[in-house]
């Protein structure tokens, strides 16, 4: 909307001529989505504490958790959408197709999560919607947004997958593109719920994820740029760095109330939303396999999740003591700060190596 604006006063004013640039609107969505968060954030978290809008805690967790978490606000993903949509809206380029599917990436997987952490408040237990049920819903609703992306993007690119580390590596998935999405965008999703189950865990590893292809975005839709570190150039790509850039503005003002010990958790409205606007955004700068990487503690907590299940079902013994994995070390004795430290630092480590994939072909 500011964008707009600004845009037309130009041949009046000069100086609007900087809100042009994808640096300065990524910088301006940043702050615009933190500041949002910062001015929503208590009031949200008084009212859904008076309204005992919270989660119940799963009794075979960690006892901890029963003792410490009970009775925390959850839905804290809502101030988050309020802060990106804020964000994107008043800075972002509405005529670009890419901001208005990612704005239906995160706002439909953002009602679905909030349904689902609805019934778990209304049942007075963990589980919510049935996770056949949530799977299928999440297929539909990405299905919904691939169908946009293919009908209204003018990438040639679309069907292509690139490999990391290799100049001329790229397969021509044809139609097998379509289930090969559902599979990134579905699946960045969950691996992000998964993930979310200590304070501030999910938080930080989203930023660096975000930051990685804030900039990963702006290099892809830049022609010389592209054309130096050899990667796919994709014309208006680079408006994804202003949907990047409210996603960490929004986490980093969630993280001042997330930060141990959480007044309030993001829940699914949060998680199922913005792991689905991440996967998004890796199948539209044709990054999924970096996706894969710089959101590696992602991958890791919904493998040991299938790792687990798979065990048990066809032995009848665990892998591990609980799963997801950041659960198991609490239950090895890990203090809950010591596990969301040292995997923001596993997390940092493998966003470094994303970033460096772009120039190590």
């Amino acid at each position: 909307m500011l964008f707009s604006l600004f845009s037309n006063l130009v041949d009046i004013f000069s100086f609007f001529n900087v809100f042009k640039y994808l640096t300065v609107r990524t910088g301006l969505s940043m702050f615009t989505s933190m500041i949002v968060v910062f001015i929503v954030g208590n009031p949200l978290i008084n009212y859904f504490s008076a309204k005992q809008i919270h989660n119940p805690i799963r009794d075979d967790g960690p006892s901890e958790h029963i003792i410490k978490k009970i009775g925390t606000p959850t839905m804290g993903g809502l101030m988050i959408l309020l802060g990106v949509f804020s964000g994107v809206l008043l800075w972002g380029d509405l005529s670009n197709p890419y901001n208005w599917f990612l704005i239906y990436i995160a706002g439909s997987f953002g009602l679905l999560g909030a349904y689902d952490d609805y019934k778990k408040i209304k049942k007075n237990n963990s589980y919510g919607i049935s996770s056949k049920l949530k799977i299928f819903i999440q297929i539909i609703l990405a299905l919904i947004g691939i169908i946009i992306i293919y009908l209204f993007s003018d990438s040639s690119e679309i069907k292509n997958l690139y490999f990391p580390f290799f100049k001329n590596l790229v397969i021509n998935l044809g139609w097998f593109f379509v289930p090969f999405y559902l599979f990134v965008i579905v699946g960045s999703s969950n691996a992000v719920n998964l993930t979310d189950g200590l304070d501030g865990l999910a938080t930080v590893p989203v930023i660096l994820v975000a930051a990685c292809f804030a900039f990963i975005s702006y290099v892809t839709g830049n022609i010389v740029f592209s054309d130096y570190l050899q990667i796919p150039y994709i014309e208006g790509v680079g408006e994804v760095s202003i949907f990047c850039g409210s996603i960490i503005g929004a986490c980093l003002g969630f993280l001042w109330f997330n930060a141990p010990p959480a007044k309030i958790f993001m829940g699914d409205t949060g998680s199922l939303s913005l792991g689905g606007s991440l996967g998004a955004i890796g199948i539209i700068t044709k990054h999924e396999i970096v996706l894969a990487i710089t959101g590696g503690l992602f991958v890791l907590e919904a493998i040991s999740v299938i790792a687990q299940v798979i065990s048990f079902k066809l032995t009848g013994k665990r892998i591990f003591k609980m799963a997801p994995i950041h659960h198991h070390f609490e239950k090895k004795g890990w203090p809950e700060s010591t596990v969301v430290i040292r995997f923001w630092i596993i997390s940092i480590i493998l966003a470094m190596i994303g970033l460096a994939t772009l120039k190590l072909r």
